[in-house]
């Protein structure tokens, strides 16, 4: 695992290469740089640092685990004001070993942070790029009996995520659908639940294949 002060020097280095963002020039910065370039995530090129490859890979990952930990705060916890950007740097080394995957998902792959900054994409987005094109669709366009796994859910609203995490509508949950009319019934788990049209739009669903109904033997 990557120390919290390398992945700062990472982050930094990436949005000065990246975005122009100024360096941090604290002796804090310094020390830990010298141990990027131990571990072969920077090199020296002159008077002036440089990620490799591999360093820029990692930077650009830490820049997204920060950026998604400022959705998350803002998004799902409420959270904000002048410790947003505190909270964040601190949570972004927590998001780690597919987490942030996870949370991307349920956050429903944003672009940007909540100060308008691009999230670079990870591969959870990619496969939802992907999956728009195949069997992914909200709740309000299934079949009652159709089953599948919720893809993600789409909306920042934190009252709206919070309603439906607290009825197990997760990214990778199996949900079936029960009914349609007059309310959107849905079974998870082993409990139903019935939300309204509102709700059914953002919750998207891998939808598994509908079974063919079966032959009649010919007379």
């Amino acid at each position: 695992m990557t120390p919290p002060a390398v992945e700062e020097v990472l982050e930094s280095l990436y949005l000065h290469e990246v975005e122009g963002a100024a360096l941090d020039a604290s002796p804090a910065f310094g020390s830990a740089a010298k141990e990027a370039v131990q571990m072969g995530l920077l090199e020296q090129r002159g008077d002036a640092l440089r990620l490799t490859e591999c360093g820029q890979q990692a930077g650009q990952d830490v820049v997204r685990r920060h950026r998604l930990a400022e959705r998350l705060l803002r998004d799902v916890l409420a959270a904000g004001g002048e410790y947003l950007e505190e909270d964040a740097c601190s949570f972004e080394h927590v998001l780690q070993h597919g987490l942030s995957e996870k949370v991307c998902e349920l956050l429903g792959h944003p672009q940007v942070c909540p100060h308008g900054k691009p999230i670079p994409p990870g591969p959870c987005c990619q496969r939802a790029r992907a999956d728009a094109i195949q069997e992914v669709r909200p709740l309000c366009d299934g079949r009652p009996g159709g089953q599948g796994a919720v893809a993600y859910l789409a909306t920042r609203n934190s009252r709206e995520v919070q309603k439906m995490m607290a009825m197990g509508i997760l990214p990778g949950s199996n949900i079936q659908l029960i009914q349609c009319f007059p309310s959107y019934v849905f079974q998870v788990g082993y409990s139903q639940f019935a939300i309204d049209r509102a709700l059914a739009e953002m919750v998207f669903v891998r939808w598994a294949p509908h079974p063919d109904p079966p032959r009649l033997p010919p007379e």
